[in-house]
């Protein structure tokens, strides 16, 4: 009988479905919910000390529909980080442990460049009994002037640097999440790594903007007739963070052993992340797709899950984790294997092809005449 259960950087979990740090982990009501429904574990929405500088406008979300208009395919946001009192975030996180005692609690932190800010928030963090944290080097907008963010996490120089100062501050693992918006996501994911980060979380959103409207000739979503580049999600980025997911695994198993990986971008049912872990995902996240399906949905993708589980009998998530990174190679070596398997195929024909009259046969006839036709 498959099971969903897992233990991932010393993280018991019932299954590996993870709530996205965003609005789905805004407060300790829905962080409630959240492991009411069953969810693995959840992130909160990403906290700094200094709340009174996060100002959000709306609307702030931008939708891509498809199927006329039926299906949400891409979703761009323009929200920031928590806006709420940090003060208010420690008395919650204290709650939700007292509540919730068995629920792991992941803080998602963000701060600017400078070593007592990274030390204190998870010193205070801990403090307030949060079983991990996610380290938020990678929001495509807002705060960018304070080097927060995506600023951060372009810079593998300053990842190393900001992860070693978290390392000696905390005795909870944590895991670094990388940005899609660079070249090569290996560069900021193994600075990280070398920084001391015990996992990595990607992806988080791609730049974007969504849409222009071809009425009023903004671009959206509008705001006072203006907007900001936002971070694009849902199901249209999976193929993008699918290959940036492969390429960190491919990186993880070759360099750091042992580190691990929580997979993101577009998740939206079993299927979905049973592509993820085969990648090399130990955890899987979900954000928007809880704001388009609400909570509820973890249950119908555990049961998609161990369905495929079943089907292919694997026992655990182990049994599959990574599977499927063996089957990448380079464009030289498919042209090589391509070429091969038609010599075999060519050679094969030539030693059907007749020699001498005592070796036709009725049932082979047509195709020995074939063969000879083309010598």
């Amino acid at each position: 009988m498959p099971t969903l259960a897992t233990t991932v950087d010393g993280l018991n979990l019932p299954n590996p479905f993870i709530i996205g740090s965003g609005p789905p982990g805004t407060n300790l009501n829905v962080i409630g919910k959240a492991f009411k429904e069953g969810w693995g574990a959840v992130i909160a929405k990403t906290v700094s000390l200094d709340a009174s500088k996060v100002i959000n406008v709306s609307p702030r979300y931008a939708k891509l529909m498809a199927n006329d208009g039926q299906e949400v395919i891409g979703w761009e946001n323009i929200e920031l980080i928590s806006d709420r009192p940090f003060k208010i975030w420690e008395e919650e996180f204290k709650k939700c442990k007292d509540m919730y005692p068995k629920g792991v609690l992941i803080a998602s932190i963000m701060e600017e460049y400078r070593k007592d800010a990274w030390v204190e928030i998870v010193q205070r963090c801990e403090a307030a009994g949060v079983d991990a944290f996610e380290l938020n080097f990678s929001c495509p907008h807002g705060l960018p002037e304070r080097k927060m963010g995506a600023a951060m996490g372009q810079d593998p120089d300053i990842l190393e640097e900001v992860c070693g100062w978290v390392k000696g501050a905390a005795t909870k693992p944590f895991w670094a999440k990388m940005t899609p918006n660079i070249t090569h996501i290996e560069d900021p994911s193994r600075a990280s790594l070398r920084g001391g980060a015990t996992g990595l979380s990607a992806i988080n959103t791609i730049r974007s903007v969504c849409s222009v409207n071809l009425d009023s000739l903004r671009p959206e979503p509008n705001v006072e007739g203006y907007t900001t580049p936002g971070g694009y999600s849902s199901k249209a980025v999976r193929p993008i963070a699918l290959r940036m997911v492969m390429e960190i695994a491919t990186m993880i198993r070759n360099e750091f052993p042992g580190r691990s990986l929580s997979g993101l971008g577009g998740i939206e049912n079993g299927n979905d992340a049973a592509q993820f872990i085969l990648l090399g995902s130990d955890t899987v996240q979900v954000c928007t797709g809880v704001m388009k399906f609400g909570y509820e949905c973890v249950k119908p993708m555990c049961d998609e899950l161990l369905s495929f589980m079943a089907k292919h009998k694997f026992e655990t998530l182990a049994d599959f984790k990574g599977k499927s990174l063996d089957y990448f190679t380079t464009h030289a070596d498919l042209v090589k294997r391509q070429a091969e398997r038609k010599a075999a195929q060519k050679a094969a024909a030539a030693s059907k092809t007749v020699k001498s009259d005592g070796e036709w046969t009725g049932d082979e006839f047509v195709k020995q005449s074939d063969a000879l036709s083309r010598g």
